[in-house]
Order: C-alpha cells, then sequence, then structure tokens
C-alpha cells in the first residue's frame, strides 16, 4: 500500500486513487471475558490508514464482540486500542468520531430521507446552513440523488440501506465500523452492494472495518480479511493468499468449498494419499497431523491421465448436482474417501462428466495440491 499524508491523494492495491483520511487502527493483546467464557482471547490488529478489513468467522468467532470493542461499546477485559496513534480504549462510543452501520439500519421511520442523514450533523451539533449541501452530496455519493423528501416506508431494502450508508459518511469519519450491513438483503441485491461498498471505499478513503459471516462478501471486498475462530485471530491476509495459502485446516475449509483429506508426509515437496504420492508446489509442514484441502474448483476431469506434471485421482461418481452456473460432482476415490469437484454446467464442460457410478479420473496441479496442518499451531 501507498499512503499519502495531508490531502494528498493514496492507491490501494486493485482500487486506484483513493482520497487520503483513513484513521490507522491497532488492537493490542484485546481480550474479553463473560465469567468464565472467552469471547475474544488476546487479539492483536493492526490496520493501515485506507484499509478495507473484513472481521470473519462463524458464530462464536468474537467478531461482533471485537468490533463492539472498536466501537466503545463493549469494554476490553485486557488489552488496549488505539485510533490514529491514541489511546481510545476507554472513550466513550459518541467521542470517538467514527461511523457506524448497523445491520438493521436504525432509520427514524418518522422521518424523511434528508432529515434521516441530517441526523449525524445535529448529533454534532455542526452548523445547520451546512446540512442542505451536505445531505445533498451524501446522497448523490450513495447513489440516491434527489430521495431527499422521500419517507422511509417508501423504500426498498437496498434503499435503506444506502441512506444508513449516507447517515455514515455524511460527517466524512475517518473510520468506519460495518456490522453485517447487507445481510438482510436478498443475494442478487446484496452481490451488487458489495460491489457499491468496494467504489464507494476507492472514493471516500476512509479506513472500514466490517463484520460478515459471508466468505464470498468478505473476498468480494477487502483488502484483507481476518479469520477468528473460537476469540481467537487465526489468519489475516489478502484475499487470494488467504484462498491460496491457508495456514491451517480450518482456514481451508472455511474459505471456499475444501474437502480435507488425511495424508502423510514423504518429504518437503511431497506427500501420500493411500500409497499415492502427490507433489505440492509449495513446502509441506515438517510436523503434526497434516490434511490435503483439496477446493473444488481447482480439480479437472482428465480423460486420457497424459499430463505426467499433475497429481492424479481415481474414483467413481457419487453424485451430480445442478446448481445453475455450475455442477457440484461428488466423487468416492478408490481408497474410500470422499471428494468434490465444480464444473461449469455448459455443454463442453458437462459431456466430460460421467454419469452416476461410472469410473472417472481427476487431476490437480501441484500449486494447487495445498497441505496445511489440522490444528493451530
Amino acid at each position: 500500500m501507498i499512503r499519502g499524508h495531508g490531502s494528498e491523494a493514496v492507491i490501494l492495491p486493485g482500487r486506484g486513487t483513493v482520497q487520503a483520511g483513513g484513521e490507522r487502527v491497532e488492537v493490542r493483546s484485546a481480550s474479553k471475558s463473560y465469567g468464565s467464557v472467552l469471547a475474544l482471547d488476546n487479539v492483536s490488529l493492526d490496520v493501515a490508514p485506507h484499509e478495507f478489513v473484513s472481521l470473519l468467522g462463524p458464530s462464536g468467532s468474537g467478531k461482533t464482540t471485537l468490533l463492539g470493542i472498536l466501537g466503545g461499546f463493549i469494554q476490553p477485559s485486557a488489552g488496549s486500542i488505539h485510533f490514529g496513534g491514541r489511546d481510545v480504549t476507554f472513550v466513550p462510543p459518541h467521542k470517538r468520531d467514527i461511523g457506524i452501520v448497523f445491520q438493521s439500519y436504525a432509520l427514524f421511520p418518522h422521518m424523511t430521507v434528508g432529515e434521516n442523514v441530517a441526523f449525524a450533523l445535529r448529533a454534532r451539533r455542526l452548523p445547520k446552513s451546512s446540512w442542505a449541501d451536505k445531505v445533498k452530496h451524501a446522497l448523490a455519493m450513495v447513489g440516491l440523488a434527489g430521495y431527499e423528501e422521500r419517507g422511509i416506508a417508501q423504500l426498498s431494502g437496498g434503499q435503506r440501506q444506502r441512506v444508513a450508508l449516507a447517515r455514515t459518511i455524511i460527517f466524512d469519519p475517518r473510520l468506519i465500523l460495518m456490522d453485517e450491513p447487507l445481510s438482510a438483503l436478498d443475494k442478487q441485491l446484496r452481490e451488487a452492494m458489495q460491489i457499491e461498498l468496494r467504489q464507494l471505499h476507492r472514493r471516500l478513503g476512509a479506513t472500514i472495518i466490517y463484520v460478515t459471516h459471508d466468505q464470498r462478501e468478505a473476498l468480494t471486498m477487502s483488502d484483507r480479511v481476518a479469520v477468528l475462530k473460537d476469540g481467537k485471530l487465526v489468519q489475516i491476509d489478502r484475499p487470494d493468499r488467504l484462498y491460496d495459502h491457508p495456514a491451517n485446516a480450518f482456514v481451508a475449509s472455511f474459505i471456499g468449498e475444501a474437502t480435507l483429506l488425511p495424508v502423510t508426509r514423504v518429504d518437503g515437496a511431497s506427500v501420500s494419499l493411500d500409497g499415492a504420492i502427490l507433489r505440492t508446489g509449495r513446502p509441506v509442514p515438517a510436523t503434526g497431523d497434516l490434511v490435503l484441502a483439496v477446493q473444488t474448483e481447482k480439480l479437472l476431469i482428465d480423460l486420457d491421465r497424459q499430463d505426467p506434471t499433475r497429481n492424479h485421482f481415481s474414483g467413481r461418481v457419487a453424485d451430480i448436482v445442478f446448481q445453475g452456473e455450475s455442477l457440484r460432482v461428488f466423487l468416492t476415490l478408490d481408497g474410500g474417501a470422499s471428494l468434490s469437484l465444480r464444473q461449469p454446467s455448459h455443454y463442453e464442460a458437462t459431456r466430460r462428466i460421467p454419469p452416476i457410478g461410472e469410473r472417472v479420473n481427476v487431476s490437480l496441479h501441484p500449486e494447487d495440491t495445498i497441505v496445511v496442518p489440522r490444528t493451530e499451531s
């Protein structure tokens, strides 16, 4: 990341030029206990100015607790929180000068769109003479120009979400926290809003920390993704690195569609699966129980098994499931393990799939042969 200073522009990987003004966020050894339950366990996190970082994990992983600590709604049992180098651990939410977008939108139904958006300015006692222009600009930023006089009841779910975003960005916060703001939307609208949020982040240049349990959502929008499990930070990295270089079996299975198969280490560049030697394009961990994480889209149906540079598997087709743009094919390997692969549903791809019960050969490139520890180190 190339960072600007003052009012200069900055460049984010894959995002182009954005405005300066983002806040650095540091979480230092934060923990939170509720009696005997440890909801957050010694988490440290450094978010650079202008970054979009998603907190990703299953229910109970600690991501919402961490967001609550960042917002000042939850006090950590240990550790500290710093914004721009300032210790804000015990600063109340209304004095942190951050923007927050909730899952429920939290709009006032008796107010117009413009009044809802202007509420953030009223709460901060900013000059009323500037409200109209700021409201107009904020609504234009989220694609709702001219909606000032609309009632909340007249809006769709996606439009209400945009109003909540406009209310958050109207006072130019350096840090925005988002708590699963798209979870109530239908799939098509949710995916469209993900792209809009990416674009909005590019224009704003604010630092955004976003909570989600949706893996695809996190990969789509984020500069980096922090994966949490049982209150611990398991791995944080760029989406592509997280997907292709998971730290352990949990990350490999949680990100994407990976089948985990126990393997035995042969040497630093190969493992054994049911007696077959598989070559890897990356170092094999030296110790511990190991698993092969086979991602569904990286397996190819191999009709002739002529390519000696690839790893090969044989088995029978157990089931074929149509899922619109793709087919998921379930296999039973000769050694008894179950595996699945995903194929596009167009004719040229589907005609390569044998019928259920027939034998099939599949292959996997060594660079896509991912071997990870079964558990966290």
